[in-house]
């Protein structure tokens, strides 16, 4: 009987344990490198797309250009939305994509066809867009963000659901650098080989081999399928938001009671089987409030909320001034894929012996940096420093992203430096002497910038995955890509205010960022504006840092996790009775194991 019980046991360890780890994670990184590879190329060399072929002036481009980057990273809060509530984040990772792709070989065919591009207009022009070309140009350029946003906002959790048991805390922090060195590895591919075959043979060329990489590596994401962890969908983490807030409201006139226990939440037998538990906290206690189940009432929804739904809300509450205190840095990434661009392509000596450098493949020494750094960081640095503070990542995520805050504002101070020499030389020389500062003297502030983005990037999606209640991880990931979204949606308001109050107050009438000769600007003004603002935000964000409360530690989150292949069959005979489990589709906890196990 003994034996026979053994034997029970260890056949109910959850098939989704069995998947999942390293070997579901390869199917995603590559992906992310595929994928990656074009994303990047187009993202430093678009601008270029469009002061040529497109014609648009140097501000519109730049702004086309951050708009579109805004709206991108923004809808990836709609595919985290939907991976959350309706579909598993595997699923809205393949239709997203296709839309992408859609989107991609739409962008490749007006590239190819002189029809469907505008005819040059004049310089007075902000664009030369009209009619039904720029109706296609604006409907391919958004499919293409609905697509690629939509997959941002489901992919990273997917890879963290591989991760998602207690033990494997030090796997997940692994996993999270892995993703980024893959994103960096795609991306070193693309500005130097997808940005070369798009400025020197033709641009359609460029977003072609973007297609196709993304077509791979969708196609390896979806052979991976039987290796994955799969969660299962909940209900909307918005409406559960939206319950806490209004039975709040609604509750606003009743006395909290004296002890936390007295307010509403569900057993621990009930949250075995369906969601994790948070342990209460006293930060923002009018929340509590919607907990207070009133006499003769009954436990339903929009009645009475429980303590863990309300912690979910002080979860997300607690989060967003830490979102918000990293959209300027997001805002001076924007820079560097548009102005730092155009500084490269004018006045500046592209030779590499005889090799001519593109302007936008300037990146790479920052993603060769990263390529080195992120293994030194994970391999050498993490279990140095996790000898010292004990925290499984090395440094605290909050850490991290301090760090890469710092990092930003000096690289906006360098940025502003090396415009004054450039801009000093150029105005000093005719554009068709010979010679010139070198292009790498651009690569300071993309080096500098890319260790930043190395720290933060990181930093917040593993905070944002971590911190997130357990129906909100891919809603929560994606706050990460609405910091950069919001940058870059805030950089184009920049440059648009600056422009007008400039032109106002300047001897000569015209703004810091006028026209489409950048040797007549002042970016170098602009650049030093925004080490200023980046030093100032530094300083808000150490203050919300430290305020910041960790989630409590709990025991081992019961994330629904649904198996992709076989059902767990379990038969016990029970004298003349015979009971039959068909299918077990969450994680087990060790109670569960056992309350199965006695059948």
């Amino acid at each position: 009987m003994g034996e026979e019980e053994g034997k029970s046991n260890n056949s109910l360890e959850p098939m989704e344990k069995k998947r999942g780890g390293f070997t579901a994670s390869i199917f995603i990184f590559v992906l992310l490198a595929l994928d990656n590879m074009g994303f990047v190329a187009n993202m430093v060399s678009m601008v270029l797309y469009f002061l040529g072929p497109m014609h648009f002036n140097l501000a519109t481009a730049a702004n086309t250009l951050t708009n579109f980057m805004g709206t991108n990273f923004l809808l990836s809060l709609l595919g985290g939305f939907i991976s959350d509530t309706y579909l598993s984040r595997y699923t809205t990772c393949l239709i997203f994509g296709s839309i992408q792709i859609v989107g991609l070989s739409m962008m490749t065919i007006q590239a190819y066809s002189k029809a469907l591009q505008p005819k040059f207009c004049g310089l007075d022009k902000p664009s030369c867009m009209e009619g039904g070309i720029g109706f296609y140009f604006y409907v391919s350029l958004y499919l293409w963000a609905l697509g690629s946003g939509g997959v941002k906002g489901a992919l990273p959790a997917l890879g963290g659901d591989q991760f998602g048991h207690k033990d494997e805390a030090k796997k997940l922090a692994t996993f999270f650098n892995l993703f980024l060195l893959s994103s960096t590895l795609g991306a070193t591919i693309g500005v130097t080989v997808v940005v070369w075959v798009s400025t020197t043979k033709a641009w359609y060329w460029g977003f072609f081999i973007s297609t196709m990489g993304s077509l791979i590596g969708f196609i390896v994401l979806a052979l991976g399928r039987p290796f994955y962890r799969l969660q299962v969908p909940r209900e909307s983490p918005l409406i559960r938001v939206f319950q806490v807030i209004v039975l709040a409201i609604k509750n606003r006139s009743l006395s909290l009671p004296g002890s936390s226990a007295e307010l509403y939440e569900i057993s621990e037998k009930e949250s075995a089987f369906t969601n994790e538990k948070i342990s209460h906290t006293e930060q923002f206690s009018f929340l509590d409030k919607a907990a207070i189940l009133g006499k003769d009432t009954k436990a339903e929804p929009w009645k009475v909320c429980t303590v863990t739904q309300v912690e979910e809300v002080k979860v997300l509450t607690r989060m967003l001034p830490i979102l918000l205190s990293t959209i300027i840095m997001n805002t001076c990434l924007a820079q560097l894929q548009t102005f730092s661009v155009q500084q490269g392509n004018r006045s500046m000596n592209r030779k590499l012996g005889n090799f001519e450098v593109p302007a936008p493949s300037i990146p790479v020494i920052p993603l060769i940096f990263m390529c080195v750094l992120i293994p030194l960081y994970e391999y050498f640095f993490v279990p140095f420093a996790r000898k010292i503070t004990g925290h499984p990542a090395g440094i605290t995520q909050l850490q991290r992203v301090g760090i890469g805050l710092v990092l930003s504002a000096v690289s906006m101070a360098v940025a502003g430096i090396v415009e004054v020499k450039r801009r000093n030389y150029a105005l000093a020389h005719s554009p068709l002497a010979p010679g010139g500062i070198s292009l790498f003297w651009l690569s300071f502030q993309y080096a500098i910038f890319g260790i930043a983005d190395m720290f933060t990037l990181v930093g917040l999606l593993e905070f944002f995955y971590r911190e997130a209640p357990a129906g909100m991880k891919s809603l929560s990931t994606s706050f990460t890509w609405l910091s950069l979204s919001f940058g870059y949606f805030l950089s184009s308001i920049f440059v648009s205010i600056i422009n007008a109050v400039t032109a106002k107050i300047a001897p000569s009438k015209l703004g810091w960022l006028h026209g489409i000769d950048i040797n007549q600007n002042n970016v170098n003004l602009f650049y030093f504006f925004l080490a200023i603002l980046s030093c100032l935000n530094f300083a808000n964000y150490l203050y919300w840092a430290s305020w910041y409360k960790y989630k409590p530690e709990e025991p081992e989150t019961k994330v629904q996790l649904k198996e992709v292949d076989k059902p767990l069959v379990i038969e016990h005979e029970n004298g003349s009775n015979k009971v039959t489990a068909k299918e077990v589709s969450s994680v087990q906890t060790e109670e569960n194991k056992e309350k199965v196990a006695s059948l």
